[in-house]
């Protein structure tokens, strides 16, 4: 029996459950997150055990209990231009180069609560103003992400005094976005860029079309490096020609896809372009 009252055999058990539903391996003794996660949600239930809900996890039935689980286990944490070189990368080395494009489609991976795909759309509407480029009027960003609680969040582009500071300049808050009550909303010409989705990246991303640019962000570190290599895989097969891919500062490409993309320095940082 482990910490919580929860055996060896069922923590094994739900680790299974978490990396078949959506790719996440939970390593070892993480029981205290299942328990804080998931408290509410069994509540909800009238759970009472971590037990009783492993038993519940084997019945089919349960679909939505399932994602409710997945929605409450999946990390949302995330700021403003985070990291910072990869906005300066698509500011500096990616829009240069397709500013001839008629059109420019941008996917956000794993956009939790919104922070990234309208720091892509900020940082676009900068460029923009500097530059005259083609695509200025037909610019896509469809934003995806597991859970949809968190996009319903996403959806809203409102955020409170300490989301807004994290990561966002004075300057930034001033000019993209506008103060109601006790919250900052974010400029119409910056969301309406963002198109928001529930999508599984263990899923073919198809239905989702064609991109310019990939922005996947230290996400795939939950992932093992089998499920890692099969998304990657699957953003190189969405990306156009001469596409870029993004990745977190701590993820590297597998060896055995490094065929498939080319590897730029930029920025203080690396960017991936499809060969």
């Amino acid at each position: 029996m482990t910490d919580n009252g929860m055996s060896s055999q069922e923590y094994v058990d739900f680790q299974k459950f978490l990396e078949k539903a959506c790719g996440i391996v939970l390593g070892s003794n993480r029981h205290y997150l299942i328990n804080n996660r998931l408290k509410g949600l069994m509540n909800e239930y009238d759970i009472s055990s971590i037990t009783e809900l492993t038993r519940r996890l084997k019945n089919s039935n349960n679909v939505q209990l399932r994602k409710q689980i997945i929605d409450a286990m999946t990390t949302n944490e995330t700021s403003w231009f985070r990291d910072q070189h990869p906005f300066d990368s698509l500011k500096n080395t990616i829009l240069p180069e397709l500013k001839k494009n008629s059109s420019l489609r941008i996917w956000s991976a794993a956009c939790s609560s919104g922070q990234e795909p309208y720091t892509i759309s900020m940082t676009i509407e900068e460029y923009l103003k500097n530059n005259l480029v083609s695509f200025s009027n037909n610019i896509k960003i469809t934003a995806t992400d597991i859970s949809p609680t968190i996009l319903s969040e996403a959806k809203k582009a409102t955020y409170d005094q300490l989301s807004i500071s994290r990561g966002l300049s004075a300057a930034r808050q001033k000019m993209f976005f506008r103060k109601i009550n006790n919250e900052w909303k974010l400029n119409d010409e910056i969301s309406r860029r963002v198109t928001f989705k529930e999508f599984n990246l263990l899923d073919s991303p198809v239905s989702l079309g064609k991109f310019d640019i990939i922005f996947c962000r230290n996400v795939l570190i939950y992932f093992s490096q089998k499920n890692k290599a099969e998304i990657i895989k699957k953003f190189a097969k969405a990306l156009n020609p001469g596409g870029y891919l993004i990745l977190g500062s701590s993820e590297s490409m597998p060896p055995d896809l490094k065929q498939c993309f080319e590897m730029i320095r930029s920025d203080r940082g690396i960017i991936y372009k499809t060969r």
